[in-house]
């Protein structure tokens, strides 16, 4: 079985340039650019039947959330589209990524087009240009010590996916935030002018913050009873420890995770008025993660978050 983890491994030999970063990171920093590109396929990312409006939307959000974590604008898009059936499916695809364009300033400016065979599932990849006007943070950048702090909450799509599962019907506020979710980029510039090292959590918190975590060449300490929790997730699922680690490692976040030197207080940064950040744990010397909560230590669970692999 090959996993995401040993592709990355061979890929390494190849991105030698600096910009690259050393693949440690989700952006390649050019200049004074920041670059991603992130792909969702059908049946992995999103669901056959999920409205496809909804999956344009997601497509420019989650890559719009890497451009966040480096304290990065939106500049630019390149989109690879692939072309199935009538064209009913992408027009409807192209109203939703349209949307999403238009809220968050971010100009489409080319990309390419294949057709599918019937029955194949689509898949679909942008590519977001960013620019930067100051600090990008990496991930490789945290010490021992530093607070890491979370912008966002965790969990909800996780348990909106796990609704639609059980009724495709399903409707609400986990579902929205499963099917649309919001790129945190005036949080994110705002805490890249302070933070030592900072990714957006988009494969579950606690498989991110090992790969921050270890980027950086620490270990990392995390409080459970901390996470940030919406309403509506405690609503449907609690908030116990179960709870806590379902939300800890669902994934499909897109919340903000920032290393902070110790004495710098965030809330001293120009971060907006309806940001919700939270601090969940430290940065400590060593490797790997550990976790507690009100009852002592919590073991880590077998998974920690979705990483890909093959069969």
């Amino acid at each position: 079985m090959t996993t995401e983890f040993d592709l990355l491994q061979q890929l390494r030999s190849i991105a030698t340039d600096p910009a690259a970063r050393g693949l440690l990171d989700d952006a390649a920093v050019l200049g004074d650019l920041v670059l991603t590109h992130d792909t969702i396929a059908e049946g992995v990312h999103y669901l056959p039947d999920d409205p496809p409006a909804s999956v344009g939307w997601k497509l420019a959000a989650v890559n719009l959330s890497d451009i966040a974590a480096k304290g990065a604008v939106p500049a630019a898009a390149l989109l690879s589209l692939t072309l199935r059936g009538d064209g009913e499916w992408e027009q409807a695809f192209l109203d939703g990524l349209a949307a999403a364009c238009e809220s968050y300033g971010l100009p489409l400016i080319g990309g390419d087009t294949i057709a599918l065979p019937a029955g194949a599932p689509r898949v679909l990849g942008l590519t977001v240009v960013g620019r930067s006007d100051g600090r990008v943070p990496a991930r490789s950048g945290g010490q021992p010590g530093d607070a890491l702090w979370l912008a966002g909450t965790i969990g909800d799509s996780a348990a909106g996916l796990q609704l639609l599962g059980a009724d495709p019907r399903s409707t609400g506020v986990l579902v929205d935030t499963y099917r649309r979710p919001v790129p945190l980029l005036a949080a994110g510039r705002a805490l890249a002018t302070g933070a030592s090292a900072m990714m957006d959590v988009s494969d579950g918190l606690l498989l991110d913050c090992a790969r921050l975590a270890g980027a950086s060449g620490c270990g990392a300490d995390l409080d459970l009873d901390a996470l940030p929790l919406s309403s509506a997730f405690v609503a449907e699922r609690g908030a116990g420890r179960a709870a806590r680690l379902f939300a800890a490692t669902g994934g499909d976040d897109y919340a903000l995770l920032a290393a902070l030197p110790a004495g710098l207080d965030p809330f001293t940064l120009s971060l907006p008025a309806d940001a919700r950040l939270t601090r969940i744990g430290t940065l400590a010397p060593g490797s790997g993660l550990a976790l507690h909560d009100s009852g002592g230590a919590v073991p880590l669970p077998e998974r920690l978050g979705h990483e890909h692999r093959t069969s």
